[in-house]
């Protein structure tokens, strides 16, 4: 069995774990999230542990039992303290800014680009050259923020661009004649 599956998830409290018809819920306060359960892979709930074990001895089993209790111990994080990303504009007149449900961004181009938050993920322009994405679902925050990020990725001459905050952009030398 994978080191992994192995490890336990530990239920904090305030948060409410159920197990219905092949789907696991994970309730608290950031939310409600749910996820399928594989049928090669058996959860079980005592004392406000959830173990997961693999259901056969097969290769495939191993790897989604792992799998599987990493999904689940991520959606219980998210819904206990909520995951964040943040992002960086680089570059002169870039800047972003939050109207509703609707992230606007200036980086560049003739016209503005603008997103459509998803369903469950919140943002925020503390200064207009970052933003901050929050969610309970990393997954969902995760892809966003990536797609934000492919609308102008950091360039390697002058790292203009959209970048995470831990991101680190080599600058490359330029041609010299």
């Amino acid at each position: 069995m994978s080191r992994v599956a192995k490890l336990p998830v530990v239920i904090p409290s305030g948060v409410e774990v159920m197990m219905k018809d092949d789907q696991i819920f994970v309730k608290g306060s950031g939310g409600q999230l749910s996820i399928a359960n594989n049928a090669q892979v058996t959860v079980s709930q005592d004392a406000g542990v959830l173990k997961f074990a693999p259901a056969n001895d097969s290769r495939e089993a191993d790897a989604l039992t792992g799998t599987l209790r990493q999904l689940v111990n991520n959606m219980v994080v998210g819904v206990s303290k909520g995951f964040e990303r943040k992002l960086n504009l680089v570059g002169v007149g870039f800047k972003a800014a939050v109207n509703g449900n609707k992230l606007n961004l200036a980086v560049g181009f003739s016209h503005p680009v603008e997103f459509v938050l998803p369903e469950g993920v919140s943002a925020a322009t503390p200064t207009p050259t970052e933003i901050v994405l929050k969610s309970a679902d990393k997954q969902v925050l995760g892809q966003f923020a990536a797609v934000v990020r492919a609308v102008r990725p950091p360039e390697p001459y002058k790292g203009k661009g959209i970048r995470y905050s831990d991101e680190v952009v080599t600058i490359k030398e330029t041609k010299k004649k």
